[in-house]
């Protein structure tokens, strides 16, 4: 248990952070999964636009510290890849 004024206040910080960046990421997981609907029901123009609208939310996540770089590549990469593959 924090017992000094300093760590005290660090676990208050600590709680509002976790809870922000537990938005974030849930907000970020929303938009991939309506990408992923979007493939799943052949819509190629709505993937598109659901994927347009979900890359600038993964790259606020990397600039926020929630993802790393690299994940929110891979992720882009295999999703772009998933719409351009739709007919």
């Amino acid at each position: 248990m924090a017992n000094s004024p300093q760590a005290k206040k660090r676990a208050r910080q600590n709680e509002r952070r976790a809870a922000v960046n537990k938005a974030r990421r849930s907000r970020i997981r929303t938009f991939l999964r309506n990408v992923e609907e979007a493939i799943e029901s052949g819509d190629k123009d709505a993937a598109a636009n659901a994927l347009r609208a979900a890359q600038p939310e993964l790259m606020r996540g990397v600039n926020k510290g929630i993802f790393h770089k690299n994940t929110a590549a891979r992720k882009m990469s295999r999703l772009s890849a998933r719409v351009k593959a739709l007919g």
